[in-house]
């Protein structure tokens, strides 16, 4: 399976898997320009829609795809996806013949309340629950649904590919950097993220393993992330550690 990030909108990927049989599966279309384009070019058949939440910036694009290709979209069970679509939850499992692939749905709330997730074939397709050394906004959920939503992701095998749905990682590493300024892997993931997008190239994917390694908020049981808590004020638990993270990068300008 081939995994290639399609620039859209103003930082969305969206996610092409194709086989070298010419059959493919797009994650989360936003937008459909950058779709077809890339059918047309690589010589493509489009063979199903799978999205991970209900927010525009990933849905926006379906319902004109769908007038040019007639295949099944798998989405969340959440109303304000306003399509025809096989409603999927935690522990289904979506099979796709062509191309060939098996998906783990994974229940990630916090983005959203009724985000999900796609593992398999060597891949998570996570929408915005996890990005790289980042995670999302808590528009719906709470700290402790986030938190185990991202504990679920990063028990995933380490050469797991994440692939989530905006360019955010040079941003996410500079207050990553802040939280953990001696984290050797963070610094160099840095270093390389810089590089690949010096040359305009995506950030993403990138395996779990790494991730582990240098996302503070899959870290907030490392002796760093507790240091950074209790500088800041931060005496309990986990979840207190996790919340206090995303509420100062909320704010973060760097």
């Amino acid at each position: 399976m081939h995994v290639v990030p399609l620039p859209a909108l103003a930082d969305n990927y969206i996610w092409l898997l194709h086989d070298d049989d010419g059959q493919a599966i797009v994650v989360d279309p936003g937008d459909a320009t950058p779709v077809e384009q890339a059918l047309r070019e690589r010589g493509l058949a489009l063979r199903a829609i799978l999205l991970t939440h209900h927010h525009h910036d990933h849905i926006g694009g379906v319902d004109a795809l769908l007038a040019h290709h007639h295949v099944p979209v798998y989405a969340p069970r959440d109303e304000r996806i306003a399509l025809a679509a096989h409603r999927v939850g935690d522990g289904d499992v979506v099979q796709i013949d062509h191309p060939q692939a098996r998906f783990e749905v994974i229940a990630v709330p916090g983005h959203t309340t009724t985000h999900i997730a796609y593992a398999g074939e060597g891949v998570l397709l996570c929408g915005d629950t996890l990005f790289s050394m980042g995670c999302g906004r808590l528009f719906e959920g709470t700290p402790a649904q986030m938190l185990a939503s991202l504990d679920r992701l990063s028990s995933l095998p380490g050469d797991t590919l994440v692939c989530c749905a905006h360019e955010y990682t040079a941003a996410n590493g500079r207050f990553a950097h802040t939280v953990e300024p001696n984290n050797a892997a963070l610094a160099a993931r840095r270093a390389r993220v810089d590089s690949l997008r010096a040359h305009q190239q995506p950030s993403l994917p990138v395996s779990l393993a790494v991730e582990r390694e240098t996302n503070p908020f899959l870290r907030t049981d490392s002796d760093a992330v507790i240091a950074w808590s209790r500088h800041h004020g931060i005496q309990g638990d986990r979840v207190a550690r996790f919340a206090a993270l995303r509420a100062n990068k909320d704010v973060f300008a760097g």
